[in-house]
């Protein structure tokens, strides 16, 4: 039901705007383009190894993205809002996809025909829409329950079709960020606050960006942004930007992704044309060793019973998601966990904890942790006792699959949509 093409196919936007298009469906105030439905169309035939001239298959996939923008127009009626930082997280999480697709981030750039900075800045609206379009559809069946007899009926008429579970690992870990250092942080506001002493006494601002800024989508254009409306950049930036008279600078910005100098060059409306000079924070050698000797200390600390696994990754661990359930990431089989971690769990009897290793998050953050093994369940045939929360979630998705088709027929009926391929 959520579905994750959902993100993966933003990209479409930009095809469209580098052909003549067709518009093969409307709905709402939305329109849906000839280059969405062929590179939507592409993508899933692919991997279902479908035949592209299918036209049964072709309007499958047409009604799934009217299905999608009809999301969209009762997350608009339902006034959903999503926050700045979500659509970066969701952007970056598409940007390293696509990478890992075409190979590099090189050759995404030469597909595309831009920097990756610019890339995101493009797709922003669109990701806004889809999270939002994700989110109503969350807030309609998350409350989605199932009962312990519906679980036992799911897994009596599906159980010769779920066959062999194979081994998982119940695991927790203690992650630390070597960039969330107090002096990383500091050796980049430095830099930043010189730059713009440097841009006081009369510097270049663009000779200093192509120089300084570590934004690649707008550095070589001497940190100009173009024309942009509201809703596009960082909340921390768009309150300094649209508050600067034309010409002049802000002070050091601070945003998620480091410290920003900005100037305004001119404003229209609800646009505004302006440029920057972003300072990332960036990890060094010395803060990665602190990283590792931090979480040996605990590791060691935990083993001589100084305190426990849980209570270090509550206070210590920069992976707040997890820190507050004590470090828990869940349960995994082992072609969800990456090959650092897997290689450690292997060595580990249950209880053990290993030592402190690299784990990449994307492509721009990574670090190091410690990993526990809470628990090794061997491979076997799927049964209540043992998989009874795997079935449980099978048989509340099968319901909410129901229940959603019901609604898709309900919101087919209100809001306006039409075909025309």
């Amino acid at each position: 039901m959520k579905r994750i093409l959902l993100l993966l196919l933003m990209s479409t936007t930009i095809f469209a705007q580098q052909i003549a298009d067709k518009i093969v469906a409307v709905v709402d105030n939305e329109i849906i383009l000839k280059s969405e439905l062929d590179f939507r169309a592409s993508f899933e035939a692919a991997q279902k190894n479908q035949n592209l001239k299918d036209t049964t298959f072709l309007k499958t996939i047409l009604l799934q993205l009217i299905e999608e923008k009809l999301l969209y127009a009762q997350a608009e009626l339902d006034s959903v809002n999503v926050t700045d930082d979500q659509v970066t997280q969701q952007l970056e999480y598409q940007i390293n996809y696509f990478i890992s697709q075409y190979g590099s981030k090189e050759r995404l750039e030469q597909v595309y025909g831009m920097p990756v900075e610019k890339i995101k800045r493009t797709l922003r609206d669109d990701t806004r829409k889809n999270l939002m379009a994700q989110m109503v559809q969350q807030k309609k069946f998350s409350s989605i329950q199932v009962s312990r007899k519906e679980v036992e009926d799911f897994f009596d008429s599906y159980k010769d079709s779920l066959g062999i579970v194979a081994e998982k690992y119940q695991i927790s870990h203690i992650f630390q960020n070597p960039r969330t250092g107090e002096r990383i942080k500091t050796k980049a506001r430095s830099l930043a606050i010189a730059l713009l002493d440097s841009l006081k006494k009369g510097s270049d601002f663009a000779s200093l960006a192509k120089k300084y800024s570590d934004d690649p989508g707008s550095a070589s254009q001497g940190g100009d942004l173009g024309f942009v409306k509201r809703g596009v950049f960082y909340s921390e930036f768009e309150a300094v930007a649209y508050s600067l008279a034309p010409g002049s600078l802000s002070g050091v910005v601070e945003s998620p992704v480091g410290f920003h100098i900005i100037q305004l060059i001119e404003r229209r409306g609800e646009s505004i044309h302006s440029r920057h000079i972003l300072i990332k924070l960036k990890s060094d050698d010395e803060a990665d060793l602190k990283a590792i000797e931090f979480l040996t200390d605990l590791r060691d600390s935990i083993i001589k019973n100084v305190n426990t696994f849980e209570s270090f990754a509550k206070k210590y661990s920069d992976d707040k998601e997890t820190s507050k359930f004590g470090g828990q990431l869940g349960t995994f089989e082992k072609n969800q966990l990456d090959k650092s971690t897997l290689d450690q769990i292997y060595k580990l009897k249950e209880g053990d904890i290993g030592y402190p290793k690299r784990l990449e998050i994307d492509r721009n953050t990574y670090g190091y942790h410690i990993v526990k093994l809470i628990k090794r369940i061997p491979e076997h045939r799927a049964n209540l006792d043992q998989d009874y929360e795997e079935i449980k979630r099978l048989t509340e998705y099968n319901k909410k699959q129901k229940l959603y088709a019901i609604w898709m027929d309900e919101l087919k009926e209100k809001i306006f949509w039409e075909t025309r391929l």
